[in-house]
């Protein structure tokens, strides 16, 4: 299919854009943007400088992407908003491109979908089929890991990491780091299990199951502090891939991570 763009859309004749975009009425797209072949830029939203989008990618209208940080240091330095291969941007999303002070960008993976009023701000790295619920706000420098689920209305603190394969519920404050494989809520938010459904679905074995729920039985329901807990994973267990992701993940820690929720499980 070749590009197609509408008449009343205002494109910068520098931008780079590839075959089969769609362009619908009233989008700006600013000079310095690269857009990847196949996809849909829809009506009323601005792709500002410092966007790199990727294939296949659909933008939903008012969205705003690769805009400047809201940040006071921010000094107009030429920075980067990159968004990934087959993602979806719903409407009235707000994504800041990145700062000098960390990545000099902010990025969102491939396979994504951030449902509609999300902002992603400054420095924030997003990986991939990660799900966003309606209206969750980031404050700068989050990572979030593949394959998370964040629930709707959620405000995610300045720092903080969402470990991989981790299910958020909604309407939650997010103020230090949520470990890997779990299902998180309450408040403040807290562990309350493995995500065992969601695992299941993914492929995980009963095995690798298992030894989650070993793990996170010694690090949130045996007493022990953090330190503690690590320590007795070490010694007793077998150390699979899936338990080294979840050691290096609190090693990594800067904000330290969630505590249990009183009388959660971690099995189903």
């Amino acid at each position: 299919m070749p590009t197609q763009i509408h008449s009343t859309a205002i494109v910068s004749g520098k931008a780079q854009i590839a075959e089969g975009v769609v362009v619908d009425p009233y989008a700006i797209i600013e000079d310095d943007v690269t857009i990847g072949e196949g996809t849909y830029i829809g009506p009323h939203t601005l792709i500002a400088n410092g966007a790199r989008i990727g294939k296949n990618c659909k933008i939903h209208k008012g969205a705003v992407v690769s805009t400047p940080p809201q940040d006071l240091s921010y000094k107009n330095e030429p920075t980067l908003f990159e968004l990934g291969d087959n993602s979806t941007i719903r409407e009235f999303c707000t994504l800041n491109r990145g700062t000098a002070k960390q990545h000099l960008k902010s990025s969102v993976g491939s396979n994504c979908l951030l449902m509609a009023y999300v902002h992603v701000a400054h420095d924030c790295v997003i990986g991939n089929n990660v799900i966003i619920a309606n209206s969750v706000q980031m404050a700068g420098h989050i990572t979030i890991q593949d394959y998370a689920i964040i629930g709707g209305l959620s405000a995610i603190h300045q720092f903080v990491t969402i470990g991989a394969h981790t299910m958020i519920g909604g309407h939650f404050r997010i103020p230090k780091d949520v470990p890997p494989y779990i299902i998180a809520g309450g408040w403040p938010v807290s562990f309350e299990r493995l995500n065992i459904i969601g695992l299941r679905r993914r492929g995980f074995s009963k095995e690798a199951l298992d030894a989650l729920n070993d793990a996170y039985r010694i690090l949130y329901l045996s007493k022990l502090n953090v330190s503690q807990g690590v320590e007795k994973i070490k010694s007793t267990m077998a150390i699979t891939l899936e338990i080294q992701n979840l050691l290096d993940f609190i090693e990594a820690s800067k904000r330290g991570i969630i505590t249990a929720r009183r009388h959660s499980s971690s099995g189903e």
